[in-house]
């Protein structure tokens, strides 16, 4: 597994220098990056890559809704994205069967659109699709069955044991679907500014690095942190390698 940082929990240094917080990343020892909203980044990244050694094999970029595809997909192309996941969708579809597999199927159309240009799409979770039941599984289960195999999952960990979830069994399940997680650490309460460094939470981080073991990306994640995020980014990655 090849070890990633997602950009969004240095949002607010994202904010005010790009390219600062990009080397800041660099210095800590990481290689990869997941960028977010890659269509508002997408000059910047490409900059980025020209200046350090780091590229961005996966990128958060919302693309199931109203949105112009094309353009989407020209971002990832010029920043080296290989795969494009969706964050986010509503969550009152994910307690609908007949919603869920519509998206299903939206999702297996820009998928067929993507792999023209060499770019698998995806899905990343919260807690709720998890938390909802359908037809005896959790609707990321039911979701998965509908997808085309180029479909990947990003399973976000923390907040699939936020749903419920038996973490290690959901990625079993789930199998060669599952191509990145996110890595992440706290208390298991929905209040995400009780997460901390990987290794200090509630987390059964061993088992769940076990059963993500054949997967491409591990993407260390806060959602908020109370501490400097840089040192908190610095830890988990410091655990991650102790670990290996």
């Amino acid at each position: 597994m090849e070890i990633s940082v997602q950009m969004y929990s240095v949002r607010e240094a994202l904010a005010h220098d790009v390219q600062g917080t990009v080397g800041r990343l660099v210095e800590l020892g990481l290689t990869h990056a997941e960028p977010y909203q890659l269509l508002e980044y997408r000059d910047e990244l490409v900059r980025a890559r020209e200046q350090f050694p780091i590229d961005f094999p996966s990128a958060h970029q919302s693309f199931l809704g109203d949105v112009d595809f094309p353009a989407v997909l020209e971002a990832a192309q010029a920043v080296g994205v290989q795969y494009l996941i969706d964050p986010f969708w509503n969550p009152a579809d994910w307690t609908d069967a007949g919603k869920l597999r519509a998206l299903a199927e939206t999702l297996n159309q820009r998928a067929a659109a993507a792999a023209e240009a060499g770019i698998r799409v995806g899905y990343h979770n919260h807690h709720f699709e998890l938390a909802s039941r359908l037809e005896g599984r959790t609707a990321l289960e039911v979701f998965a069955e509908e997808l085309d195999p180029q479909v990947v999952l990003e399973v976000d960990t923390y907040w699939a044991a936020v749903g419920g979830a038996d973490v290690p069994a959901l990625l079993g399940a789930l199998g060669d679907r599952v191509q990145l997680v996110h890595l992440k650490d706290g208390d298991l309460s929905q209040d995400a500014s009780a997460q901390l460094p990987l290794g200090s939470g509630k987390m059964p981080l061993a088992e769940t690095l076990r059963a993500a073991s054949g997967v491409h990306y591990g993407v260390i994640e806060f959602d908020d942190y109370a501490g400097d995020m840089f040192e908190g980014i610095a830890a988990s990655l410091t655990h991650l390698r102790q670990t290996a």
